[in-house]
């Protein structure tokens, strides 16, 4: 993957971290884009990738931060191959009838708005360069299926997901730009440590829940990045094998 270059968004932890660290490990270039720039300076380090590895600090609901992230990339890098669109935030255990219109609206900015701008920011690119075309990888999750207790703002915005991930599939084409989702579920990070300690499920009760490594995760974006873009996978879904989600439970 010599010369390929990638963005990934929240990629100062938990799987847009790990995602950086397998895609510069396997040769990409990557422009790693978070809101904390401590974080993201900690990841650069760690990788051990140098030039190869760019921190851009990074809202992804700013218009102008999404515009910058892309500028800086192509300065840099030249080109822009894959983008992970992974940034995403959530407002857990808030009964639907309490949440505020402010709440449901800063997970909306993030987790659909700004994978829009990101997504399109990576299109505009990916259609004029030469050579033409890449990869978009939209980080859905289970909840794009299914969801938890007291997640409305979250499952909603993973259901819009997959109709943006449908929808640049198919104005991409025409490009050849290529978009995927890959839903996760139960990845151990930061976030979602506290599942492997106990969860709301849907009959009310608190249960601990099967974790899986994030690494898995990560070597799974590898493999949809480094496909040729006359193959797509559309949708994967990756989980920890013994977590409560198919049939019931």
């Amino acid at each position: 993957m010599a010369n390929k270059v990638a963005v990934v968004t929240g990629a100062g932890s938990g799987i847009g971290k790990a995602s950086a660290l397998a895609l510069l490990n396997a040769g990409y270039s990557v422009a790693l884009a978070g809101r904390r720039a401590d974080l993201l300076a900690q990841a650069v380090t760690e990788s051990g990738a140098g030039a190869r590895a760019l921190a851009v600090p990074t809202d992804v609901s700013k218009t102008a931060d999404v515009t910058a992230l892309f500028a800086k990339t192509r300065e840099k890098f030249g080109s822009v191959d894959v983008l992970f669109n992974n940034a995403g935030t959530n407002a857990p255990g808030i009964l639907f009838e309490d949440l505020t219109l402010e709440k449901w609206q800063s997970v909306v900015d993030v987790n659909l708005t700004g994978m829009f701008l990101c997504a399109q920011a990576a299109f505009r690119i990916m259609k004029d360069q030469n050579p033409r075309g890449g990869r978009i990888i939209n980080n859905g999750s289970i909840s794009a299926h299914a969801p938890r207790p007291d997640s409305a703002p979250y499952t909603c915005t993973k259901h819009a997901v997959t109709g943006l991930t449908k929808c640049i599939s198919l104005d991409g084409r025409k490009y050849d730009i290529t978009c995927g989702q890959i839903d996760v579920g139960n990845a151990m990070t930061e976030l979602a440590a506290r599942m492997s300690k106990g969860v709301k499920q849907a009959s009310g009760e608190i249960a601990v829940e099967a974790m899986m490594d994030v690494k898995e995760v990560a070597n799974a974006v590898v493999h949809m990045a480094s496909l040729p873009l006359a193959t797509n996978i559309q949708f994967i879904t990756i989980m920890a094998t013994k977590m409560p989600f198919v049939g019931r439970g």
